[in-house]
């Protein structure tokens, strides 16, 4: 059977995609290098001491957080897909507003709100005549348990969205088949809906996993000790990068882990729920079960959105005259600059990326764009770790150089804008890619036939055809990269400049002294630019 012609100019768009897979995996081979190579051995010095506690409480930490996902973003899912009851349609926007808030803003909020000193136990105190935490009894936030209910709070909508959608999808059928055959309501959503969304619940509980894995500014205030955690102790305080890389290899092994047993566990078999099938007709709940299941439905929004945005603007309001203009203008324009630099160069890979796979579909494209891809997969702590063993050693050579030159050695790549966007840039492809490619896939091939026959280029083809039919495509991409660079504080925090702060580094140090109240402008700056990606992706929920 004759293969079809390989277009012009592909052997240029392999190379691209080629030269894309080797950037964006080089740190993680950077960190890999350092963990087997390391100027001390110190594995057995990990394992006897502190790396089965880092190990343990990441577990423990990833379980809960994925137990408590579950239980939260499914049943949301089903209520808000299967049954009409008042404030349905605000309340089925409205449940994605927590992914707006980084963890790490909710964990300081909630502590605030919540301690010894804040106004819940303090009015306790009051009203109950207390006067030490002797005389009663409240739960600790700063605990294990308390990072589980934060972290719950911000990532159930990972699930929630994704479970959402299989519920929306073609599984829609098969529940209003079940309800036709005279299936209660719990035996259609344990035997038919539930089934259905199993791939979707669990690609959201990994995502959730992963976003766990990832954060330090949340975990570190509650002082639960986790790889990531670790990775930070161990590199910035004890001064050890090999053994810090060594924890990474560990954290890495575990993501992997998750992935892979994910997808062992579901073997080989296929859950159609996707789109094109419309909505089973939903069942209207009595005046009085429709109340009850809205403020159900209430209670995620109001603790993981609206509590935490209400304190955090009720502390900016009370200090408006005491802020300084100068100061938050250089905390956003540093966070601007660095987001939008981050966001224009995942755009244009992700572009090359999935331009250069339509071109050529071959299984070699399909591997480069997975190692390109790999980065939203592997923590920031990871990540950074391995980008400023890169830019060390880059820096190091760099200097001997210009001494042999001559010339007065000092430090390019480390330590500059450069080695926070490149980090951010790999994290944060794969967010990029997807969109696009989603978009690539929607161009039927006879756009690129009549390019062909017109003599474009697929250079030219991509700009003046493709370009301008995925606007929307890459104009979300980058709104998603622009939003998460904005909240990401693990990368930001290790590889800014010197005295070069944004505004989640100013956020995070400022709450980690126990003063909210001056971070709060700051805090609802970054909440505010997420709202409007996170609304959007409620909408496009729907479609795709």
């Amino acid at each position: 059977m004759a293969h079809a012609p390989r277009p012009a100019g592909s052997r240029a768009w392999m190379a691209g995609v080629g030269t894309l897979a080797l950037l964006a995996a080089l740190p993680l081979l950077a960190v890999l290098w350092l963990a087997l190579t390391p100027t001390q051995d110190l594995w057995a010095h990990l394992f006897g001491t502190v790396l089965p506690n880092y190990l343990a409480n990441t577990l423990l930490l990833g379980l809960g957080v994925s137990l408590g996902v579950l239980v939260t973003g499914v049943p949301l899912a089903w209520m808000v897909s299967v049954y009409a009851f008042p404030g349905r349609k605000l309340l089925d926007r409205a449940l994605f507003l927590p992914l707006a808030f980084p963890t790490y803003l909710i964990a300081f909020v909630y502590t605030d709100f919540l301690e010894f000193s804040g106004p819940v136990q303090s009015l306790l105190r009051d009203a109950f005549g207390w006067s030490t935490s002797r005389d009663y009894w409240f739960p600790a936030i700063r605990s294990l348990g308390g990072g589980i209910a934060v972290l719950t709070l911000c990532l159930y909508p990972y699930v929630y969205w994704l479970a959402r959608a299989a519920f929306h999808g073609r599984g829609a059928r098969q529940i209003e088949a079940a309800r036709l055959m005279g299936e209660g309501a719990f035996g259609t959503f344990w035997r038919i809906g539930l089934p259905l969304a199993r791939p979707a619940v669990a690609a959201g509980v990994l995502i959730a996993w992963m976003e766990t894995a990832n954060d330090i500014g949340a975990v570190e205030h509650f002082g639960i000790q986790t790889l990531t955690v670790g990775i930070f102790d161990v590199w910035l305080h004890l001064g050890r990068p090999g053994a810090a890389a060594q924890i990474a290899l560990v954290l890495l092994a575990l993501i992997v882990f998750l992935a892979t047993a994910e997808r062992l566990a579901r073997g080989g078999r296929r859950f159609d729920t996707g789109s094109g099938a419309g909505e089973a007709e939903r069942r209207t709940l009595s005046r009085p079960a429709g109340l009850i299941a809205a403020g159900l439905l209430f209670l995620p929004l109001l603790a993981g959105f609206l509590v935490p945005a209400g304190r955090l603007l009720y502390y900016a309001l009370g200090r408006l005259d005491q802020e300084s203009a100068a100061q938050f203008w250089t905390l956003a324009q540093h966070s601007i600059t660095l987001s939008a630099m981050a966001a224009a160069i995942c755009v244009v890979a992700a572009l090359v990326l999935a331009y250069g796979v339509r071109l050529y579909p071959a299984p070699v494209m399909s591997h480069g764009v997975r190692f390109a891809t790999l980065g939203y997969g592997v923590p920031g702590a990871v990540l950074a770790l391995g980008i400023l063993t890169l830019t060390t050693a880059t820096d190091l050579r760099l200097a001997d150089l210009t001494e042999w030159l001559g010339g007065t050695p000092r430090a390019i790549l480390g330590g500059t804008v450069f080695a926070v966007v490149s980090a951010l840039s790999v994290r944060f492809l794969a967010l990029a890619y997807g969109t696009v490619d989603a978009g690539m896939q929607r161009v039927t091939p006879s756009m690129d036939d009549a390019a062909r026959t017109l003599g474009a280029t697929p250079g030219v083809a991509l700009l003046r055809v493709h370009l301008p039919l995925l606007k929307g495509s890459w104009l979300t991409a980058a709104a998603l990269v622009f939003v998460d660079s904005m909240k990401e504080l693990p990368m930001t925090l290790l590889l800014r400049p010197f005295n070069y702060e944004t505004l989640a580094t100013h956020v995070y140090q400022l709450a980690s002294d126990e003063r909210l109240e001056a971070s709060a402008l700051a805090a609802l700056t970054i909440v505010a630019v997420g709202i409007g990606p996170v609304l959007f992706l409620s909408r496009i929920g729907d479609k795709r």
